[in-house]
C-alpha cells in the first residue's frame, strides 16, 4: 500500500519534475489552500537514495505565498546547491524530498538555549552567516551544531557570534 505523500512534498516534486520536463518554471496552483497562501520561509531537501543531493531555503518569506517559496526553493535545491551537480531527470525516480516550514527566529544569548533535536541554528558574524536545520542525523550536541555553523559561515572558532534558533514544521 503506498502511502499519500503531504501536498507540500507534492508540490516540491511537481516544482521539479515539470522544470526538467519542459525547461519552464511551474505555474502557483490556483486556486490555493489556506495554508498555502501564508508567507513563511521554507527549506527544500533532496536526496538521492537516501544521501542529500540538494538543501536550499529561506529563513524569511521571500515569495508572495508558501506555495511560491516551495517551488522556488525546490527548483534552486534541485539546481543550484553549489554543493551538487544539477538534478537530471534520469535521477527523478530515485529522489525524495522534504519541506521545513521556518518559524520565526528567536535570538539567544548562549548554546543552553540550545537543543540540536529541537532547534535549527543560525550564527552570524560580520555579516557571514552559517544555517542547519534541527533534527540532522549525525548532529548529536549543541557543540557540533555551532561548529557546523562556523564552518558553514567561515567564521573562525575565535570570532564573536550572534546566535539564533529556530523551530520547523518538517514535511516528507
Amino acid at each position: 500500500m503506498r502511502t499519500l505523500q503531504h501536498p507540500y512534498v507534492s508540490l516540491a516534486q511537481e516544482s521539479v519534475h515539470h522544470y526538467l520536463n519542459y525547461s519552464e518554471k511551474l505555474s502557483c496552483p490556483d486556486p490555493l489552500s489556506k495554508d498555502l497562501t501564508s508567507r513563511s520561509g521554507t527549506f527544500v531537501s533532496i536526496k538521492k537514495l537516501k544521501q542529500l543531493r540538494g538543501c536550499i531555503g529561506t529563513l524569511e518569506p521571500c515569495e508572495p505565498n508558501l506555495a511560491m517559496e516551495i517551488i522556488e526553493n525546490a527548483l534552486k535545491a534541485a539546481l543550484h546547491d553549489p554543493r551538487f551537480s544539477p538534478i537530471t531527470a534520469e535521477e527523478l525516480q530515485d529522489l525524495t524530498y522534504s519541506i521545513d516550514v521556518v518559524r520565526p527566529l528567536e535570538k539567544i544569548l548562549d548554546a543552553s538555549e540550545l537543543d540540536p533535536t529541537v532547534y535549527g541554528l543560525v550564527v552570524r558574524c560580520n555579516g557571514k552567516q552559517g544555517v542547519l536545520l534541527p533534527d540532522l542525523e549525525g548532529v548529536d550536541s549543541t557543540e557540533e551544531q555551532i561548529q557546523i555553523c562556523r564552518a558553514k559561515g567561515k567564521i573562525p572558532d575565535d570570532e564573536p557570534i550572534e546566535m539564533y534558533r529556530f523551530k520547523v514544521d518538517r514535511f516528507r
